[in-house]
């Protein structure tokens, strides 16, 4: 506790120096001193106050899922860590370098789509709009911060564990900008929430997050599905669902808040050994090959490394992996789910600001 503290009183002074910068900075924004560019495509930003952790990826996918029956979808993201520069169409056949984690594995899962990558999040809309014309909405990932644009809607993730309300600017907090602005945004997403959070919770939680007027505010929780191999035909053939509560478990991660995965493991198998590396760890054959002796000499027979889908897309592109590794690797899917019966009240917000505004995308910027 008196660690905490006097790490908080060090920092402080310099989260007051970025709130200032910050704050500054949006001012310009809401004068209009600095410009936002509000595009004819129907977009939709997915972001967050805090620095990751707050389950971006599996949100963005639940909204490819609801929108490409219906429309002609285009995600646009940064391309954290890639080493391409510019625009750029992500396939398949990408690498992370390319691409960056996140985007690969959203094109892994949805090949039927534009995935694109830049930077400069106007001049991504635009090339997508050129290249793409077809296209009918667009799907900003992490862009709440980029003020350039100015999405149609705005939905922000706060993780139930480090809710903004409780977070304090970096780098003394998480919080990108102050919490004041989460204004801007039109839905609030309270991730990772329990799954068994009682509806007199979330009505205590709903009055402290005090939502404005025109803002819609749900709660969303993981689901964890079944072990999926990592290199598809190396793994073992064996009945995953009977064993997990008999085998010993690996779990490797390099993503910002593992903790709901482990959670989730240590409810359903013998035993959890965790291996935690930064988010968009790049692993390498070495690192991976020194895993053995130091955490698995231990282990039965039966055992599993199990990993996100995130890092497994990382994992995949590691040349000389060892053979004990390849034929035991799995990772394991996710997705989010609404609740208090939410589901409905959300698809329809989303899918009417699209079908209001599509029309506008056919008329060039």
């Amino acid at each position: 506790m008196y660690g905490q503290s006097r790490r908080y009183y060090i920092l402080y002074p310099f989260s007051l120096v970025y709130g200032l910068i910050t704050g500054i900075r949006n001012m310009l924004y809401d004068k209009g001193i600095l410009r936002s560019t509000e595009h004819r495509v129907p977009t939709i930003c997915v972001g967050n106050l805090a620095v990751g952790g707050t389950g971006k990826t599996p949100h963005v996918d639940y909204l490819i899922t609801l929108l490409k029956p219906h429309y002609r979808v285009a995600v646009l993201s940064r391309g954290y860590k890639r080493k391409t520069k510019g625009f750029r169409i992500v396939t398949g056949l990408d690498t992370v370098a390319m691409a960056g984690d996140e985007p690969l594995q959203l094109a892994l899962r949805h090949g039927d789509i534009t995935i694109a990558v830049d930077r400069n999040r106007n001049n991504g809309i635009r090339e997508i709009m050129r290249q793409r014309p077809e296209t009918e909405v667009i799907i900003m990932d992490d862009g709440f911060q980029h003020r350039s644009v100015l999405p149609g809607r705005s939905v922000v993730l706060s993780d139930y564990s480090n809710l903004y309300i409780n977070d304090c600017l970096l780098p003394c907090g998480t919080l990108r900008e102050h919490r004041r602005n989460i204004r801007r945004a039109d839905i609030i997403l309270i991730t990772k929430t329990p799954p068994g959070i009682t509806a007199m919770d979330m009505r205590v939680m709903f009055r402290r997050i005090g939502k404005y007027p025109y803002q819609n505010l749900y709660f969303t929780t993981l689901k964890y599905g079944a072990p999926v191999p990592v290199f598809p035909g190396e793994v073992s053939d064996l009945d995953m669902a009977a064993d997990l509560e008999e085998a010993d478990i690996l779990l490797i991660t390099g993503i910002a808040n593992p903790a709901p995965l482990l959670s989730h493991l240590n409810e359903t198998c013998r035993s959890v050994k965790h291996v935690r590396f930064a988010d968009h760890h790049n692993f390498s054959a070495d690192e991976i090959s020194r895993l053995k002796p130091e955490t698995i000499e231990n282990f039965s027979e039966l055992f599993y490394i199990f990993t996100t889908e995130k890092d497994a897309v990382r994992l995949r592109m590691i040349e000389d992996l060892p053979d004990w590794f390849r034929k035991n690797a799995c990772f394991i899917p996710v997705e989010i789910e609404f609740l208090n019966e939410d589901t409905k009240e959300f698809n329809n917000h989303i899918i009417d600001y699209v079908r209001k505004n599509k029309g506008n995308s056919r008329v060039p910027d």
